[in-house]
C-alpha cells in the first residue's frame, strides 16, 4: 500500500491541476496562409468600415472633446442650508440628471483639488461635452419661435442666434425685462433660459434707433452651458448648492492637434518596438511582430468604428497599452523559438516553432484571461473614462494574444524559409548560420 501511495506521488507530487497537461502537440502553425488571411480581410473590413461611417455619420470615429473641441465645465458642490460645507459630488446622478435632460456626447469624471483660500480638500466634478453653446440648433429654433411670436406685433425684421447670443433687428424697442420672461418660458430639459443682465453700454445701443433705417438692433445674451448643466444639476439633488468653479473651451484646431500627436506616438512606438526586436533578436523576428502590431491596432480601431464608441485620449492610451501588451506576449514566444533553435538543431524551423507555441501556450492563456476579467469587469461596471479603457483593452487583449500566437511566429516561419534557407552561396555567412541551426 505503502509502494503504490509513493508511486503515485512520484508521477505527480504535487497534484496540479492543468489547465492543458503537460505535452500537448498543437500545430498551430501549419494553417499560416488561413491566419494571414482572416487578418487581411479583418483589417480590410476595419479600412473599409472607417469610410462607411464617413459617409454615413460625417466622420471615421465617434472623437470626443479630446480631438474635435468642446467645453469643459467643473463644478463644486457645497451644503444648501451652510455653503462652509463642501459635499462630494455624486457622478452618477448628474449623469443621469444629464441624460434625461436630452444631453448627448457629454462625459463626467470626478475631480478633486483644494481650496486656494482654506486649503481644504474639494471633491467635485467634470463635466465635458462637444458643445460650445448652451442651444443646439432645434433648441435655438424653439427660443427664435417663441420670441417671433411673442414679439409679433413690434416689427420684426430679423431674430437669429450666434452662439449664447440673441441678435433682434425690429422697428420698436424691445424690453430687457420683456425678453427675460419670454426666454424664461423656453424649457430647454425643463429648466428655462437664462438672460444675463444687459450692461449699460449695451443697454443704450438696444434702445438706440439707427439714424438712417430707424431700426433698432438690440443684442442680448443668455447664460452659456455651465450655467445650463448647473441648473439641471441642482434640479436632480436636493439640499446642493451647485457652483461652477472654472469653464473653458477647447478648439477645433486643438483637437486635430492632439489627434495628429496620438497618431504619431502609435507610429513611434512601432517603429521603435521593430527596433528593440532587430537588435534584440534577430531581423527575421522583427517583421511578424510588426504585422501583429499593425493588425492589432488596426482591429481595436475597427471595432470602435463598428460600435461606434466614442474615441477619445484615454482610448489612445489604451491602443498603446493593447500594443505593449501584445508585443511581451510575442516577445515570449520568440525568445522560447530561440532557446529551442539551440537546443533542438535535429529539427525542422516549423516543428521548432510549434514546439515553442506549445511550450509557452497556457502561459500566453492564463496572461490573457486574467487580464480580460480585469478589464471585463472595468467595462461591465466603470463609467466614462474607464469603460472607453477597458473596452479598448478587452478587445486588445483578445486580438492580441491571437496575433501573438497565429501571426508573428507563422511568419517568422515563413521569412525564415524565403531568405534564410537553400544553397549557401544565395545565403550568405548570415543565412548559412540560420540554416544550420534549422537543421
Amino acid at each position: 500500500m505503502a509502494d503504490k501511495k509513493s508511486d503515485e506521488t512520484k508521477v505527480d507530487p504535487h497534484r496540479f491541476r492543468y489547465l492543458l497537461k503537460p505535452g500537448n502537440d498543437f500545430r498551430l502553425a501549419r494553417q499560416m496562409k488561413w491566419w494571414v488571411t482572416l487578418s487581411i480581410v479583418a483589417g480590410i473590413f476595419s479600412i473599409a468600415f472607417l469610410f462607411i461611417n464617413k459617409q454615413v455619420r460625417g466622420d471615421y470615429l465617434n472623437w470626443t472633446i479630446d480631438f474635435k473641441g468642446g467645453t469643459e465645465v467643473v463644478y463644486r458642490f457645497v451644503d444648501e442650508a451652510d455653503p462652509s460645507i463642501n459635499v462630494r459630488g455624486d457622478t452618477g446622478k448628474v449623469r443621469d440628471a444629464l441624460k434625461e435632460a436630452g444631453i448627448e456626447g457629454f462625459d463626467v469624471a470626478e475631480r478633486s483639488w483644494k481650496d486656494s483660500v482654506t486649503k481644504q480638500p474639494i471633491n467635485g466634478i467634470t463635466i465635458r461635452t462637444p458643445s460650445f453653446g448652451a442651444l443646439s440648433r432645434a433648441e435655438a429654433d424653439l427660443a427664435t419661435v417663441a420670441v417671433e411670436e411673442h414679439f409679433a406685433d413690434r416689427g420684426l425684421q430679423k431674430v437669429g442666434w450666434s452662439g449664447d447670443r440673441l441678435f433682434v433687428r425690429s422697428n420698436q424697442v424691445i424690453p430687457e425685462g420683456e425678453m427675460r420672461d419670454v426666454l424664461a418660458g423656453v424649457q430647454i430639459g425643463g429648466v428655462g433660459l437664462e438672460l444675463k443682465p444687459v450692461e449699460e453700454k449695451q443697454a443704450k445701443d438696444n434702445t438706440a434707433a439707427n439714424e438712417d433705417t430707424g431700426e433698432y438692433n438690440a443684442t442680448f445674451t443668455i447664460f452659456g452651458l455651465a450655467r445650463k448643466y448647473e441648473q439641471i444639476i441642482e434640479t436632480a439633488l436636493d439640499g446642493v448648492d451647485v457652483r461652477v468653479e472654472q469653464s473653458h473651451g477647447v478648439g477645433a484646431k486643438a483637437g486635430d492637434k492632439l489627434r495628429n500627436d496620438g497618431i504619431k506616438a502609435l507610429l513611434f512606438a512601432m517603429a521603435l518596438i521593430m527596433l528593440y526586436l532587430a537588435v534584440r533578436f534577430d531581423i527575421r523576428y522583427a517583421p511578424g511582430a510588426v504585422f501583429a502590431m499593425v493588425h492589432d491596432a488596426l482591429l481595436v480601431i475597427g471595432v470602435f468604428a463598428v460600435t461606434w464608441t466614442e474615441v477619445s485620449l484615454t482610448s489612445v492610451a489604451a491602443l498603446l497599452t493593447v500594443i505593449g501588451f501584445s508585443v511581451n506576449d510575442t516577445v515570449i514566444i520568440f525568445d522560447r523559438i530561440r532557446e529551442n533553435m539551440t537546443k533542438l538543431k535535429d529539427k525542422k524551423v516549423e516543428r521548432i516553432v510549434e514546439i515553442s507555441l506549445n511550450e509557452t501556450l497556457v502561459r500566453s492563456i492564463l496572461t490573457s484571461v486574467t487580464l480580460f476579467a480585469t478589464t471585463l469587469m472595468m467595462n461591465l461596471f466603470g463609467t466614462g473614462l474607464v469603460k472607453d479603457f477597458a473596452f479598448a483593452m478587452n478587445v486588445g487583449i483578445i486580438v492580441g494574444t491571437y496575433s501573438s500566437i497565429f501571426l508573428a511566429a507563422p511568419l517568422f516561419i515563413f521569412i525564415h524559409r524565403r531568405w534564410y534557407t537553400g544553397p549557401v552561396k544565395q545565403r550568405g555567412r548570415r543565412g548559412s548560420a540560420a540554416s544550420t541551426t534549422a537543421a
